[in-house]
């Protein structure tokens, strides 16, 4: 079986004070006068946007209807140890109308479903919080 393109993203970024970022579909154009925090915000919302999208194919998958819009707070701290940079995240989920129990499945699903997860699993430690 052939992997299929589901969507292409892509961006160009300046550096500098006067940097800035841009989608090539122009949904996105921010100024970026720092790479850091920049890069840590840009990864979080987008990590955030697909897990999003992951949770609705779990809840999906599951037969579930989700009362209520999801919402995901994320942290994503740049470190410096002895063996140089690195990150660490935290995510939030909120998913109202839902039982406790359900929504903490959904999330552990919505985990294994999401391409940004499975890129940083094993790779960075990561905290997953039900809201």
């Amino acid at each position: 079986m052939t992997d299929k393109i589901l969507f292409t993203g892509g961006a160009h970024v300046v550096g500098g004070s006067n940097g800035s970022a841009r989608s090539t579909d122009g949904t996105l154009d921010l100024p970026l006068p720092a790479p850091h925090p920049a890069a840590e915000h840009l990864f979080a919302a987008a990590w955030s946007a697909c897990f999003l999208g992951a949770l609705g194919v779990a809840a999906g998958q599951r037969k579930i209807r989700l009362p209520e819009t999801p919402e995901v707070d994320a942290e994503l701290d740049l470190l410096q140890g002895a063996d140089g940079f690195f990150l660490r995240a935290r995510l939030d989920i909120s998913v109202p109308g839902l039982d406790r129990e359900t929504a903490q499945e959904l999330i552990e699903a919505a985990d294994l479903i999401c391409p940004y997860s499975k890129a940083v699993r094993g790779n960075i430690e990561v905290e997953l919080a039900l809201a």
